[in-house]
């Protein structure tokens, strides 16, 4: 397993990162615990999870996620071998189940203090290593789309809630902290405020990142590797749809299309083109298609981690056997054709 840095901070990350969304409602603790247990052996040094979690979210299952991990590192006694990352909410118009009195999800000081503390019991820690904002509290576009949308007037107040990160990271509760979902734009605020007001720094940007959503590439990769924000790249396999388990309208026993069918950005304009497209290649070239998206999304010299997932230990062993993968230069070269032909139709 190959060792980066994460930001300024000086930890070094694994290339492949262990995402837990499925756990709590897709995986059992037992099978969660599993995967944390085959990943740590194979060289993961960092969990990601979130307050939501697991995915799809809903009242009757949140928080399932971070408590499967805080019952592996209770029981592993492993606290030091690993980093977690969890993240609080942002904006929301319909989650409004998160707090112990019900309100919509913002990222007020008020909400962000109680979902540090919560999340922190789940985990069974004194700490989380990287606190992520999962979204951006301010009222824009956000998932689905690339054009800049503003759907109201009032925006958060992002040097207040750098405030309250430094605070967390004052306290101990917290080592660094990082954005999800954010512009280049919202990366440079961060930045800016942090340096004049003295707070925190952002190390780090979870963003999707995969053959049919490269838009990271424009913009935001010159941010990150000018300002050495680490990219966290989640979805590298297109919630699925890249491993070509869907293809000609499959629908796999326990695939979360077959469960939630909430997986609709795949299956619009030219999606559905890209993805064919690409697991051909894989296949023409005699390798897994998982393994290719992975190990392409790996090799981009402005990512930092790849955040993996599976429902199985198979799919797993899958993914994590992309660590050793390079990919040959052929190949690398069709898939910037195909993405010529289809330039990021699934973001």
């Amino acid at each position: 397993m190959e060792y980066r840095d994460l930001g300024r901070t000086g930890l070094k990350v694994s290339a492949l990162t262990l995402g837990t969304m499925t756990f709590g409602e897709q995986n059992t603790e037992a099978e969660g615990h599993a995967q944390m247990d085959y990943a740590l052996e194979q060289g993961i040094n960092m969990f990601d999870a979130a307050e939501i979690y697991p995915i799809p979210p809903k009242a009757a299952t949140q928080g399932a996620t971070e408590t499967i991990v805080g019952t592996w590192l209770a029981s592993r006694k492993k606290r030091d071998q690993v980093l977690i990352a969890t993240k609080v909410a942002g904006r929301s118009a319909v989650i409004d189940w998160l707090r112990d009195k019900p309100a919509l999800s913002r990222q007020t000081p008020e909400q962000m203090r109680e979902a540090i503390d919560k999340s922190l019991k789940r985990l069974q820690t004194d700490y989380v290593d990287l606190y992520q904002l999962h979204w951006p509290d301010r009222p824009i576009r956000v998932f689905e789309g690339l054009e800049y949308r503003r759907f109201a007037d009032d925006a958060h107040n992002i040097h207040e809630i750098l405030d309250v990160l430094g605070a967390f990271v004052a306290s101990g509760k917290v080592r660094f902290i990082g954005l999800s979902n954010e512009t280049p734009w919202g990366v440079m605020k961060f930045l800016k405020l942090a340096e004049q007001h003295n707070l925190p720094r952002v190390v780090s940007v979870q963003n999707a990142y995969s053959l049919v959503n490269r838009v990271y590439e424009v913009g935001l990769s010159e941010v990150g590797y000018e300002e050495q924000v680490s990219l966290l790249g989640y979805s590298p396999l297109g919630q699925g749809y890249l491993t070509g388990k869907y293809e000609d309208g499959a629908l796999p026993p326990g695939a979360r299309k077959t469960l939630f069918d909430r997986l609709g950005r795949y299956e619009q304009g030219n999606g559905p083109r890209a993805i064919s497209a690409y697991v051909a290649l894989a296949r023409r070239h005699g390798l897994d298609p998982a393994q290719m998206a992975i190990a392409f999304a790996k090799s981009r010299p402005f990512m930092t981690s790849v955040i993996i997932g599976a429902t199985t230990m198979d799919q797993l062993k899958t993914d994590m056997a992309a660590a050793d993968l390079e990919l040959p230069e052929a190949v690398l070269e069709e898939i910037d054709k195909i993405h010529l032909d289809y330039p990021n139709p699934c973001p």
